[in-house]
Formats: C-alpha cells, structure tokens, sequence
C-alpha cells in the first residue's frame, strides 16, 4: 500500500500536467490554487484517482481535477465513448446518439460540449433542446435507432455533484463487456485528444415530438382506464423538486384520465441549486415535506415526488390518523408489483410467459408475489442496467411485467429501460384509484398485501466516508466483514452467507457450499438468519458510501394488529444495527 507522501507526491505530479495550455485559464487557476494550498485534502481528493463508471455511470462532485466533473472528464468520456462507438459500429454508415440533461449547474454545458464532441467524431447527434427526464432519454435512443446516449445527471445527490449515465443501443445504461472497454478507451484519452469543436450540421435538436411520441407509450402502462374515469378528480399532490418531471410527469397524469393534479409551486422552480431542500431526494423527509404540506391542505389521496432526472419516485400516503408519511422503495415497488399481477389476473391478461425483476438488496417479498403466482422471477444486482438485461435476454420470447429495487426505482414497461417516474407516478395514481374503488387507502393496500404474503419490515442505513481516507475505510469494513461474519442477528442463528465478490453461498449450518447464478462478482455480502431476517452490505458505486440494507419478517393477522408488528420489527433492526455498531 502507498504512504501517505507517495500518494501526494503522485497526486502533484498529476495535478501539475492539468497547468498546461491544453486547458482552459479557469480550470489553471484552479489547480494552481489547490497546489498553493497547505493543506492538500482538497488537491489529493480532486486528483487522487480517474472517474469511472460505476452502477450509475460517471458521477462526482463538480470542479477541477481528475476526479471531478468538468469540461474535461465528460470530454474524455464523450472522446472515449465515441472511440468505442465507431470500432463497435464502424460497418455502420452512420453512428447515431442521442443527448439529455437535467436541471443541474453545468448539465447544459456538458450536454452542448459533449454534442460537438460527438458531431466532431463524425457521429450524428439527437439533442434534447431543453432538460428532460432520464427515461425520456432511454425511449428516445430507441425510438430513433440510435447506437448510443448519454444524460448529464447525478439523479438525487446534493447540489454539488453533477454525473454522466452513457446507455447502449437498447435504451439501458451500458453493461459488461462494453463498460469495462469504454473504460479502457476513455483512460487513454489524454486532454489534447479531445475533439471539443464538431460539424454543427450533425446536431438535431429534438423537441415536443419527442415528448408527445413518449406520452403515448406511458399511455400504454394503464390497465384501468373505466376506474380512472370514476376517480378522475383524484387529488394528487406532485412536486418535481425543481427538476425535470415539472413538464412531463403532470402531463403523463392527465394523458392517464386524471384532472386533479396539484402542484407545489415554489419547487416548480426549475433549478440546479435545490432552494428549498438540503437533497432533492424523495427518500428523505425533508425533501417532501412541502408537498406533503400541500396534502394536508387539500385532503390529498396520493402525493408523489420525482428526483430531478425523474427516474426515482417518492410516495407519501395517510396512515390511519390520517398523517402522511413516506411509504420507503420496497413497499413502493411491492404495490407496483402487487397491482400489475393481481390486475392482469383479473383481466385475463396472464399467458404464462410473463417475468417480474428485482435487485439482489431489495424485498424478498417481491419473489414471494412472483412464486405463489406461478411468475418467472429474476435477482440482479444494483442497478436498471442488469434488469434492462434480463429484459434484453429474453426479448421475443417472455413478457417483462414490471421490476424495481429498494432506492425508489421501478420501471412499469420494457419502452424505457431504465427506472421511470413518468410512467410510475401515473400508474401509482391509478393504484390509487384502484384501491378506492375497493374501499381502501393505500395504506390499507399495502397491509392487505402484508396479510396475503407475510410482513416484513427495511431499513437502509449508509455510512458516508468520503476522500481515498474514506474508500480504503469502506474497504476495510468489507474485509473485516468477510473474515469475521456475525455468527447470529436479532437472536436468529446465522443460516446462509452469500459473497458476491467469488459467487459463493455457503450454508453455516451444513457446511454446504454452492455457486450463486450471477454473471459477473459483485462487492456484495449477504447474511440470512433462520428466522428470516436478511442483511446486505455494499459500497455505493456512486457515492462515497457504505450501505447496509435489513430485512426483517414477521406475521401480521389482521390490519389491527399492523402497528404491534412494526415495533417488534423497528426493534429488532435496531437492535442488529446496534449488534453491529452502526
């Protein structure tokens, strides 16, 4: 391992090439700055290391140096994707792309750079002519046949971050082998190799065309249209926390039948510094919390959030004292789940051939819904782009029905391949609906599930450690999790482990030792107890964090009883959490 005076002795080497003329005076003055500086934090973790893609693509904090959005690392990675695209393409008499950006600081800019990037590269560009949400991006790669796409984002981080997602041909965030060879291709580009001026002619701009053509895909989502049109006066609250579903995701509710969309108007602001929240997270509490203001106000039945690329969704609904509260990714993506099944049961809809896809950390109550039903079922790791996979895999021959993970991602029908608020804030309005139609809330909902295939109870708790400090941290957490796992959680003896990183299950209780069916490894623990509790542990690929996702099972009776249950489970969690000094 290198010694802290290696490590600054190479991060200044580094730094002082990004001092040449290559680059612009601002980006100069700012290493030049950092150099000066006593204390070096700021320089060694702007260049300690190289951005790469990672679960949601490139994504940093903004500034200068390697390991920060700028001009200069989306360049090489537009220079390095255009490289690939034209050795993977090159029979092709025209490589098309196609370009998105959200409401962030600098999401134009890199949007614009990376389109004449691109055009100078010879490659034909689609640019959206204003922000537009990311599953927008991943229809219109399809629509238009093109080869590659790429949407300047950092989904729900904080103001400071702004991030790259590159997708393939098939509208999904790119995978193995050609993630890991764009990587390679974008690591040989040196500043002086990108192409920053191209044949503006190969620009298009793409517009409401675009947006009408997607509304009526998302159309396609609905499979109550009769109960929409008794419950058109729905109330629902939406807010897009002043990103990209401000146009697009009230639009997507009145293409479904709904008149009654209230907005919340000071976070209709569009805007890249989040005025007013911390984090444009739905997750968290604050960020809905004038929304949930608003539903309060107006007796709201339903009230949603996107993050500002519109691909995660957040949903608050009454509890029975009538208070809002958000309902967290797991039950979102079990009403999805729970809905689409039972709905295409009841209208016959079913052929046998259908799959659901959920990712490895996520409820295991989502595979409960799909085994009772007779459903093909699919675990994937982390991220839209391994259940776009399974959709890839079995294009032609099985039917996708939905699939969704914990991080408030689902993604309601194979036009888009990734996670997508459009179409989910439209089709959670219809659940809505639905469950009206029946007499019920969609608390209520979610405890008749809870009743049909057994409770359980999650919670995520992160640990953020940022700089190289914080990933050899994080690193050592993984190590020692691995050599020391915990022989029992929450008073249920420790059962199975599976480790992702070599594709090994192992039965504790056996001895027994099996291959997991995954692809590729993963820095991925999981421990199972045999009373049924679950743990996750994973490094972000996106932030500087550790996760730690728990799942606890238990038996619920009646609706009464819903609220006994959930304590026992809060403090069982609590206690494992406390069991592993977190």
């Amino acid at each position: 391992m290198a010694t802290n005076s290696e490590v600054l002795e190479a991060v200044v080497s580094k730094a002082k090439t990004w001092l040449s003329e290559v680059y612009d005076e601002a980006t100069r003055n700012a290493v030049k700055h950092m150099l000066e500086q006593e204390d070096k934090t700021e320089l060694i973790d702007s260049f300690y290391r190289d951005l790469e893609f990672g679960t949601g693509g490139l994504r940093g904090i903004m500034g200068a140096g390697s390991n920060r959005m700028n001009i200069y690392t989306v360049g090489a990675a537009t220079q390095g994707l255009s490289n690939y695209l034209k050795k993977e393409f090159a029979t092709l008499e025209q490589i098309k792309v196609a370009i998105g950006y959200d409401c962030r600081n600098n999401s134009r800019l890199f949007a614009e750079k990376s389109a004449e990037i691109f055009a100078a590269n010879g490659i034909k560009v689609y640019l959206f002519e204003d922000l537009r949400p990311t599953p927008e991006l991943s229809f219109a790669i399809r629509e238009l046949g093109c080869q590659s796409g790429i949407i300047l984002t950092a989904s729900h981080n904080p103001k400071e971050y702004n991030g790259y997602k590159a997708y393939w041909e098939d509208g999904s965030q790119i995978v193995g082998p050609h993630d890991v060879n764009i990587i390679q291709e974008v690591q040989q580009v040196n500043a002086e190799d990108i192409k920053f001026e191209g044949d503006k002619e190969l620009i298009e701009i793409l517009g409401e065309e675009m947006d009408n053509k997607f509304i009526e895909q998302v159309k396609t989502v609905s499979l109550a249209p009769e109960i929409i049109e008794k419950y058109k006066d729905l109330k629902i609250v939406y807010t897009p926390i002043h990103g990209t579903g401000v146009k697009l995701i009230p639009q997507a509710l009145r293409a479904f039948g709904f008149e009654n969309i209230i907005n919340v108007p000071e976070q209709d602001v569009v805007s890249g510094d989040f005025p007013t929240v911390v984090s444009p997270n739905p997750e968290e509490p604050a960020a809905m919390e004038m929304a949930m203001k608003k539903g309060y106000e107006v007796d709201a039945d339903v009230v949603m959030a996107s993050d500002p690329d519109a691909d995660r969704i957040g949903v608050a609904v009454k509890n029975d004292k009538g208070e809002f509260f958000i309902i967290n990714g797991n039950q979102t993506a079990l009403l999805f789940i729970y809905y689409l099944v039972t709905r295409m049961k009841e209208k016959g809809a079913l052929e046998g051939n259908e799959f659901i896809v959920k990712t490895i950390v996520s409820t295991e109550k989502i595979a409960e819904i799909a085994q009772k039903n007779g459903i093909e079922f699919f675990d994937v790791y982390t991220g839209f782009k391994y259940i776009a996979e399974v959709i890839r895999e079995n294009e032609g021959t099985k039917k996708y029905i939905g699939g969704g993970e914990e991080s408030f991602g689902f993604m309601p029908a194979d036009f888009v391949r990734d996670k997508d608020a459009v179409s989910s804030c439209a089709l959670m309005a219809e659940i809505t609906a639905w469950a009206k139609d029946q007499g019920k809330t969609l608390f209520e909902l979610l405890k008749d599930i809870y009743l049909e295939y057994g409770y359980s109870k999650e919670k995520m708790k992160y640990i953020v450690r940022p700089g190289k400090t914080g990933a050899d941290e994080i690193q050592q957490m993984m190590v020692d999790f691995r050599t020391n796992p915990p022989k029992s959680l929450g008073g249920g003896l420790m059962k199975t482990v599976k480790d992702y990183a070599d594709l090994t299950e192992r039965n504790l209780l056996s001895g027994e030792s099996k291959k997991i069916d995954q692809k590729i490894t993963s820095n991925v623990l999981q421990f199972f107890t045999e009373d049924g509790t679950k743990i996750s542990v994973r490094p972000s690929g996106t932030e500087p964090k550790i996760k730690f996702y728990f799942e606890v099972t238990g038996q619920l009776n009646s609706r009464e009883e819903f609220d006994t249950v959930e304590l026992l489970a809060e403090e069982k969690i609590d206690a494992i959490m406390q069991q592993l000094n977190l």
